[in-house]
């Protein structure tokens, strides 16, 4: 019989957009660009260019306010974006 070790199951990695951490995907929150503006998708799948951050109130704090998440998501956030983005936020 042979000792055969199961692999350990992928995690897939990704960065926030702010401080650059990589973390496990699921950790993190996806932000996408849709028709509809700047959206949180909670599944990770929802179709369209998508951005991560972290849950460190900071990061969400500073993507709110500068331009990191234009830059990231290759659009201008507007007005009602950054408000949408503010009650999300967590721990602002």
């Amino acid at each position: 019989m042979s000792n055969v070790v199961p692999r350990p199951k992928h995690l897939p990695q990704r960065m926030c957009v702010v401080c650059r951490s990589k973390d496990n995907k699921r950790r993190l929150t996806r932000l996408v660009r849709s028709e509809q503006g700047i959206l949180i998708d909670p599944t990770g799948k929802a179709h369209g260019r998508g951005a991560y951050l972290c849950d460190d109130p900071k990061c969400w704090a500073r993507a709110i306010a500068s331009d990191v998440l234009d830059k990231a998501l290759k659009t201008s956030l507007q007005p009602e974006d950054r408000q949408r983005l503010s009650q999300a936020a967590p721990g602002l």
